[in-house]
């Protein structure tokens, strides 16, 4: 048992650290800067790149859908209706949502079969309004924890700034 939690000890030593060092990296990388599309595709980078995952992107509240904004990582679905998929669903019932397991969710739009498991955060307009989803994806099983979701939260506030 204590070498469970020894593990699981170092595991969260190592996202704190990670996130730490990737806090820092986007603070300067958008410092000085004001271009909405070059602070946004540069934290989308440094998310993808610190944190080593499948696919990171946003998708922009179009009327009744989301539409495929900027991200990192291969193609990806172009339009998801309110509702539909994590996305959104997350966006409906405007909450975080993560999902260890992608093929357990009722629902889950496979855009790419590579995806294993997934987390997304609403992203609000100064309005309180969901303009954008963060949607994140990774190629293994049971990657996101509340960690992330709290960390992610705080990038999100970032971006909330730049739209």
């Amino acid at each position: 048992m204590n070498s469970l939690l020894n593990m699981a000890e170092l595991s969260v030593a190592k996202s704190t650290k990670n996130y730490s060092l990737l806090h820092q990296e986007i603070s300067a990388l958008i410092e000085g800067e004001n271009n909405m599309f070059a602070n946004i595709g540069n934290i989308l980078a440094a998310i993808k790149f610190r944190m080593n995952w499948f696919w990171v992107g946003l998708y922009k509240v179009e009327k009744e859908e989301l539409v495929l904004f900027m991200f990192q990582g291969p193609h990806a679905c172009t339009r998801i209706k309110k509702g539909k998929g994590v996305c959104g669903t997350a966006w409906q019932e405007n909450r975080a949502i993560i999902v260890e397991d992608v093929e357990k969710f009722d629902g889950h739009i496979a855009c790419n079969s590579n995806s294993k498991s997934e987390i997304v955060i609403p992203i609000k307009d100064k309005n309180g309004a969901i303009t954008y989803v963060l949607d994140i994806d990774s190629t293994e099983l049971n990657t996101f924890t509340e960690i992330d979701a709290i960390e992610l939260n705080k990038i999100t506030a970032i971006i909330e700034t730049l739209i």
